[in-house]
């Protein structure tokens, strides 16, 4: 157990290395050229955000979906079939089906997942972040699996304390993560993941959990430490 922690403990840093590397850069290259004309850019789009509500790759004002003042504790089981069972969750394993690219945004699939974990999808993925209202198009969402991400999916009737809980969990660790709301499926909370084995379509991963326990927390940070970063396009 030691060692499984030792190893979470070197992801977690690698992590947050690549986290302020990014960061440096997209500050870099913010300061050059960086004049009065970028100054207004920059004041008209905060007013455009001021009124949508939107920020942090997707965050918008449109309902309370995810609301904050959550707080969660440090995570205790590591292991992914232990945290799953304890609570109530089912993990399941699902052949990817494809990696077409379609250029309709608005082109429906039908996915035999509910959330779906691969398949065709639209050529745009959705960016990372926290949506807190309306969610991108399942398309633009399973694009996003196929970089790596991982997405929570979480359903509107779960309690607001427990998904101020989800938020602060996300907030923890947003790298390569996306969360959003999804009334039409069979969980309370959900995880998927596409990995990129076996070539070429890989294979989609849904942890389902049809009820709220508070381990559920740690189940996902199991799942995130298990199947993040590992989808069948490589994209930091």
């Amino acid at each position: 157990m030691s060692h499984r922690r030792e190893q979470k403990e070197a992801l977690r840093r690698e992590r947050e290395k690549r986290e302020a590397e990014a960061r440096a850069a997209a500050q870099r290259k913010r300061l050059v050229g960086f004049g009065a004309a970028a100054v207004i850019a920059i004041a008209a789009v905060a007013i455009v955000v001021a009124v949508s509500g939107g920020s942090d790759g997707g965050e918008q004002s449109e309902g309370s979906n995810f609301p904050t003042g959550g707080s969660v504790s440090e995570q205790k089981v590591f292991d992914l079939d232990e945290a799953a069972s304890a609570a109530g969750c089912e993990l399941e394993s699902n052949k990817g089906t494809s990696r077409e690219h379609l250029a309709d945004p608005n082109k429906q699939v039908k996915y035999p997942e509910n959330p779906p974990t691969s398949g065709r999808h639209y050529q745009v993925p959705a960016e990372d972040g926290l949506y807190n209202g309306k969610p991108p198009q399942d398309t633009a969402l399973v694009h996003a699996l196929e970089h790596g991400r991982m997405i929570i999916w979480v359903k509107p009737t779960l309690p607001a304390d427990d998904r101020a809980k989800l938020r602060a969990l996300f907030e923890e660790d947003d790298y390569q993560m996306l969360m959003v709301r999804r009334p039409n499926m069979p969980y309370a909370v959900a995880a998927t993941a596409w990995n990129r084995d076996p070539t070429p379509d890989g294979t989609g991963r849904l942890m389902g959990c049809t009820r709220w326990d508070d381990g559920v927390i740690d189940a996902l940070r199991s799942f995130r430490d298990e199947h993040r970063s590992n989808g069948p396009e490589d994209i930091p």
